[in-house]
């Protein structure tokens, strides 16, 4: 009893007491620094997203921890660091009903972390969180916070990954997966600090008293000093027969030799000092006690029988607790696992785990081309780089862009609506507006011409031409069918049939072309010819007999004179009847017809190209509409091609100045000629970049010549019909599902580089740049000032283009006053109308030719046709069978003949002799039905 009470008046003195409280205090000021140090740290918050197909397991994961181990200072440097090792936060987190996995990392570690998850998971997409997901300003009334601890000493083993059939990740992620409202939140963190490799010394040390029945006061654990306290007083107290000799060994139970060797194994690998904190956020106290029970719970299907778990600990609903997890804090030292442990605990989800609202990755990625053109600050190099793209593979992010020598061989893009196709256009000829490059926008939307335009500085101003068909104030001119080159009159023809064609593809027919286009070829030898005189080509004779008068091909001259005026009245109105109602679907509307009717375009084209200057047509469907949008797109690509051929009178290839053509929606616009320039364009110097939504828009033709002849290929997000063609082009590092979930502004794409292609790769589109100075309204008032006419200016000539012929014409009163007419004046205008009809017999424009003009059309196609000399000729065979429409087959042979005796009671001469008519230089004036007969 004596030496108890000495020894309590030892423990009593100030110097047992001061070195204890000098620790203590040491130790506490240690902590506090540890706060101060890693409030002050920079760091960042890493997001983790993986593909859903991941096929790695948990071991990849504990691979992972082991090459994270290496941040461990060594003791030199812990003594220079004040003693601080840093440590990692790995994160799972619901916040508004999306599951999410980061990466909490000091900013000096970033790049090594990143590096040691992609080792392990190669698919893995790592970026840096726009916002962290503690700081953002919640209104939560009830937080709730618990920390996960062991159940027994930390030597012992959890159950881990190798031990469930199971991933065990899913009964965490399904938890999380079951919050009903979006406004609750569940945080997980699961802090990790490397140890020193002699860790399992300390475990040998614990093993050793285990096997001698000994408890150490420093042999880990929790309550183990309580114990060696315990077991001290229980040595005073029992009498000697009753204590254990020290060189006694305890016999060692069937229970603690499976916990040594779980020991021992575990004791084996690289250890972490760990903290797992739970964050729960919401409105009902009683909710936050459910919820933390429930992701408590999953925590417990690590707990083993004989060995080691977990349980709750230092659970609170005040606000303030929340702190330590906002701030990452890790001040003391956690219990202690290995790499296995927390490999169980925290790893990526694999194709196993199902659980709804896991933010997969949706857009996999690829490593770049080492020759990729990257943006190097020097203006020297980057002026020949079209900048549109950063790469993302890995975390690297690099500006890239097209060598110009590269675009030469034509840019495709394809994408659903909303992916980014516009906003890379617009990056493209962004490039070329700083650069002094000259390009062409035809725009059927309209918002990529308007955006453009705000690029534009006033040093371009006067370089630029904006053809906005809905300013139908001041109208451009455009003439499909000026000539500028004669050369071009059969290439014209074909390209202006083919648009036409594929505007009305299913109602067209070789009749129609076959008259359409011998009348635009006869057109084209008139001066100052447009599309609204193919109507009257057709129509009014005296514009036909003038119109032919210009035309020196005689094939042309044959089709008219000979063919043509060998119809009859009906088997005429049903051949020209087609060509009418197509070309008079675009010409009868005002906004179209007041560009398309002015002899002369206000623009050239082919001095644009030569002197890179900018075309932005703005075809918005919503203004002007989707046909007409269709007509001019197609007739200005058509324009533009012909002007680009037209650049073969420049002998030398390096002397044809670059010209970009950029086409939104092309295959509004892409006739099957367009693979002409797919296939011939790069020799003139024209680039086409040029985007649609899916593969099926396109026809046969211009699909072959995309694929065929394009030499860069960009992907948006495409439909599942589309990415298994698309794939093949992206072959072997991506595949068709890999085309489906991309997120907005990523693409893949397989380029051209220094003329040869390159591995296919991901990446993001650049954002574009603020634009400093607007000029949009100086650019329209440019182009109306030098480029356009008033709309009453164009109106009236057009109006005087195409009036009728005079006994048509309606009189319409003028702006001016005009006096009524006297009786007098009435009547005699009266008597002379009634004469001028009598003369006619006829309404126009069916009888109202004269013989003598009659006369004149066969004289000059008998001195302009050797055809029309030929006796095997005969003009009542067309191209399509008798001119006689009424003419029937074999097996109606008996009707036929009462009509052919009909028709000769009438006086219809027969075919011999109209054949002979048309061989004589003179025809009776007397005989109407034969002057109706040569005036069809």
């Amino acid at each position: 009893m004596s030496f108890i009470l000495a020894f309590i008046n030892l423990l009593l003195q100030w110097y047992v007491w001061l070195p204890i409280v000098a620790i203590l205090g040491y130790l506490t000021w240690r902590n506090y620094q540890r706060v101060d140090i890693v409030k002050d740290i920079e760091s960042v918050l890493l997001m983790l997203e993986i593909p859903k197909a991941n096929d790695k397991s948990e071991l990849a994961a504990e691979q992972m921890f082991a090459s994270l181990h290496g941040i461990l200072r060594d003791a030199k440097e812990l003594k220079a660091n004040s003693g601080y090792q840093e440590h990692l936060s790995f994160e799972i987190a619901s916040v508004g009903g999306r599951i999410q996995f980061y990466v909490w990392t000091p900013k000096s570690l970033q790049s090594f972390v990143e590096g040691q998850i992609y080792a392990q998971y190669p698919q893995v997409q790592i970026h840096a969180a726009d916002e962290d997901y503690v700081t953002h300003e919640r209104q939560h009334s009830v937080v709730y916070t618990s920390e996960i601890v062991l159940t027994e000493k930390e030597f012992l083993p959890i159950k881990t990954f190798q031990s469930f059939e199971v991933d065990p990740l899913a009964g965490i992620t399904g938890t999380l997966a079951k919050l009903e409202d979006t406004d609750e939140e569940i945080w997980i963190q699961i802090l990790v600090r490397p140890v020193r490799d002699d860790w399992h010394k300390a475990a040998d040390a614990w093993i050793r008293s285990v096997k001698n029945g000994n408890l150490s006061l420093f042999s880990g654990g929790s309550g183990g000093a309580a114990k060696w306290f315990a077991g001290l007083f229980e040595a005073l107290w029992s009498p000697p027969e009753q204590g254990v000799g020290a060189g006694t060994a305890k016999e060692v139970s069937e229970r603690d030799k499976t916990r040594i060797t779980e020991a021992e194994k575990k004791a084996t690998k690289l250890g972490y000092q760990v903290k797992i904190r739970i964050a729960y956020l919401g409105e009902s106290a009683s909710n936050a006690k459910l919820r933390m029970q429930g992701i408590v719970g999953t925590f417990k299907q690590f707990n083993s029988t004989n060995l080691n778990g977990f349980k709750i600990a230092n659970d609170s609903f005040a606000k303030e607790s929340l702190a330590k997890y906002k701030a990452r804090l890790f001040a003391d030292r956690g219990y202690l696992m290995n790499i296995e442990e927390v490999a169980s605990v925290f790893h990526l989800p694999h194709t196993n785990v199902e659980t709804p609202n896991i933010v997969w990755a949706s857009t996999k990625t690829a490593e770049p081309p080492a020759k990729l053109p990257v943006l190097t600050g020097n203006p020297v190099i980057d002026e020949n780089i079209s900048a549109f793209g950063m790469t993302n593979f890995r975390g690297i992010n690099h500006q890239f862009g097209m060598l110009r020598y590269d675009r030469s061989r034509h840019v495709y893009i394809i994408g659903q609506t909303g992916a980014g196709k516009s906003g890379l256009l617009e990056l493209f000829a962004l490039s070329d507006i700083f650069h002094g490059q000259g390009y062409a926008v035809i725009d059927p939307h309209g918002d990529f011409a308007i955006n453009n335009m705000r690029f534009i500085p006033g040093s371009r101003l006067k370089d630029v031409v904006y053809f906005n068909p809905a300013d139908t104030q001041y109208p451009l001119g455009f003439n499909p069918l000026e000539v500028t080159n004669p050369e071009q009159k059969t290439n014209i023809s074909s390209e202006v049939i083919g648009v036409l064609k594929r505007m009305f593809g299913d109602s067209w027919g070789p009749r129609l072309e076959y008259i359409l286009r011998y009348t635009i070829l006869a057109l084209l030898d008139r001066p100052e010819t447009t599309m609204l005189d193919i109507t009257r080509m057709l129509t009014d004779k005296k514009f036909r007999k003038d119109t032919l008068s210009y035309c020196t091909d005689t094939v042309v001259l044959q089709f008219w004179n000979v063919e043509f005026a060998s119809w009859t009245d009906k088997f005429q109105a049903e051949a020209i009847a087609p060509v009418l109602n197509k070309v008079g679907a675009f010409t009868a509307n005002p906004v179209i017809r007041n560009i398309i009717g002015q002899p002369k375009s206000t623009f050239n084209i082919r001095q644009m190209m030569d002197e890179g200057k900018i075309l932005v047509v703005n075809l918005s469907k919503g203004l002007i509409g989707e046909d007409n949008a269709a007509i001019l797109g197609s007739f200005l690509v058509t324009k533009i091609q012909l002007a680009a051929m037209s650049r073969s009178d420049i002998p030398d290839i390096k002397d044809r100045r670059p010209f970009y053509l950029y086409v939104d929606e092309f295959q509004n616009f892409a006739t099957d000629s367009f693979a002409t320039i797919l296939s011939e364009a790069r020799k003139y110097g024209l680039n086409l970049t040029v985007a649609n939504q899916y593969i099926s828009q396109m026809g046969d033709t211009v699909r072959d010549a995309v694929f065929g002849n394009v030499g860069t290929m960009i992907s948006f997000r495409v439909s599942a019909d589309d990415s298994p063609i698309l794939a093949k082009q992206f072959e072997p590092q991506f595949e068709p599902n890999d085309l489906l979930q991309m997120h907005n502004r990523n693409f893949i794409i397989n380029m051209v580089i220094n003329g040869e292609k390159a591995p296919a790769f991901s990446a993001k589109t650049l954002n574009l740049p603020p634009s400093q100075d607007d000029n949009t309204g100086r650019i329209i008032q440019w182009t109306r000032e030098n480029f356009s006419r008033p709309r009453s200016e164009i109106e009236r000539e057009i109006s005087e283009r195409i009036l009728p012929p005079d006994h048509l014409t309606v009189k319409r009163p003028g702006p001016a006053y005009t006096p009524p007419k006297s009786d007098e004046q009435r009547e005699a205008d009266r008597l002379a109308r009634e004469q001028q009809m009598t003369a006619q017999g006829k309404t126009w424009p069916i009888s109202n030719v004269t013989p003598d003009e009659v006369n004149t059309a066969l004289q000059t196609a008998k001195q302009g046709s050797v055809l029309a000399k030929s006796e095997v000729y005969h003009p009542a065979a067309t191209a399509f069978g008798s001119n006689n429409p009424e003419e029937k087959p074999k097996k109606k042979r008996s009707r036929t003949r009462k009509r052919k005796s009909a028709s000769s009671q009438a006086g219809e001469p027969s075919s011999e002799s109209r054949r002979s008519n048309s061989e004589s230089p003179q025809l009776p004036a007397a005989d109407p039905t034969l002057l109706s007969l040569h005036d069809r």
